[in-house]
């Protein structure tokens, strides 16, 4: 009884705030929204020019290029016979991609640590890509909450435009092979946009708002307008931003040569 008459008191404020809201007149100015101001305390980067801001940005003023022609290996066609691949790379009408540089060097993207361990079997490879440049943001920021209050105020946004498109090539190949009970139990994990951010807010235990934009070549500034919003509306106090993709393969490629 006592839950249900605060609940109704919650309603009737809201009712009173929305009608305080929409009470100005038709030629009077919109009510002021409060806000508050936003800005970056942290940055991290997977690149095709490198792993991190540092050795990003370095390149990226010596003018190096992180385009080069590609090989059959960067088609991720590991289930299909080497015929196959051969004849789908002879069929593609363009051989540059801007590929990120994979390794063990400190400037390339580590995939021993980042996707290929066995707590790692439900991340794609833009999963690793997101996980591995939101360690870096956060350290950078020097943002590691370990109380409830701060991973409550800590959110995520992180978008992705095509997800894990190697993983569906894959999948429909065990489909048409007739091996449908082979089909991974984390193939629907691995190629749902909403993980990258789900991901790192298990990783770092954020529990503010979760939120994955899907608009093409929009979506990392989409996801850090969005990021910023949230924070200037205070709805929350810190959120992890960007947009991740790992669109290298040969469905995508193929896709993008039409």
């Amino acid at each position: 009884m006592e839950v249900a008459r605060r609940n109704c008191c919650r309603i009737m404020s809201f009712n009173i705030q929305l009608s305080r809201f929409f009470s100005c007149g038709p030629f009077d100015p919109p009510p002021q929204i409060p806000s508050r101001r936003v800005v970056v305390t942290g940055l991290g980067m997977v690149t095709p020019l490198g792993c991190g801001v540092e050795t990003t940005w370095k390149r990226l003023l010596e003018g190096e290029s992180g385009i080069r022609g590609i090989t059959v290996e960067d088609l991720k066609m590991n289930g299909f016979d080497r015929d196959t691949q051969l004849h789908t790379f002879d069929q593609l009408t363009s051989k540059v991609a801007a590929v990120v540089p994979c390794g063990t060097n400190s400037h390339e993207f580590n995939e021993e640590l980042w996707l290929n361990s066995k707590d790692h079997r439900s991340i794609a490879r833009f999963i690793g890509y997101a996980l591995c440049a939101a360690d870096e943001a956060l350290k950078d920021a020097n943002w590691m909450p370990t109380n409830q209050d701060e991973k409550e105020k800590t959110g995520v946004s992180i978008g992705a435009g095509t997800g894990s498109i190697s993983d569906v090539l894959d999948a429909s190949r065990i489909i048409c092979e007739k091996h449908l009970r082979r089909l991974s139990p984390f193939f629907v994990p691995r190629i749902l946009i909403n993980m990258a951010s789900g991901h790192v807010s298990m990783k770092y235990g954020f529990q503010g708002p979760n939120h994955a934009a899907v608009t093409a070549c929009a979506t990392g500034a989409h996801s850090i307008g969005d990021a910023a919003r949230m924070i200037q509306f205070g709805d929350v106090d810190v959120m992890v931003a960007g947009g991740t993709e790992a669109s290298i393969d040969a469905l995508s490629i193929a896709g993008f040569c039409r």
